[in-house]
């Protein structure tokens, strides 16, 4: 698998923020529950996803105690390295790896309130430290 691989998709995000949100294990039943509240998904599609986001590390599972056909999924990583990962790639992807310039897209035309220029300022000033 190529290093892209290893981060997910936009469906599967959606399967990565119901487990990050629940913070413990699910079943399959319990995560396309709450899926189907979020999107059209099917259930047989959420599945794939599933067995997808186990084979690139990002889910891990352990069999139920009362019935080894069930699975409780737990997320492998953490949200924050998600989003650290794929913001690495779509910076690569679409801007040459320059920063400055995909920051600069994101804003350039946003309407930013005071409050989130100021979290932005501290970001850049705490940047400049390291």
């Amino acid at each position: 698998m190529s290093r892209e691989e290893f981060t997910p998709s936009e469906s599967e995000w959606l399967i990565m923020e119901i487990l990050w949100e629940h913070k413990g294990s699910m079943t399959s039943k319990e995560i396309i529950s709450i899926l189907e509240t979020k999107s059209d998904m099917t259930p047989k599609m959420a599945r794939v996803l599933i067995n997808r986001l186990v084979e690139k590390g990002m889910l891990q599972y352990t069999g139920d105690p009362n019935d080894k056909r069930v699975y409780h999924y737990t997320p492998a990583k953490k949200k924050k390295e998600c989003i650290k990962e794929k913001s690495k790639r779509f910076v690569s992807n679409f801007f040459n790896g320059n920063h400055a310039n995909a920051i600069a897209a994101l804003i350039q035309d946003s309407k930013l309130t005071e409050e989130e220029l100021e979290y932005l300022e501290d970001v850049l000033h705490n940047s400049k430290k390291m």
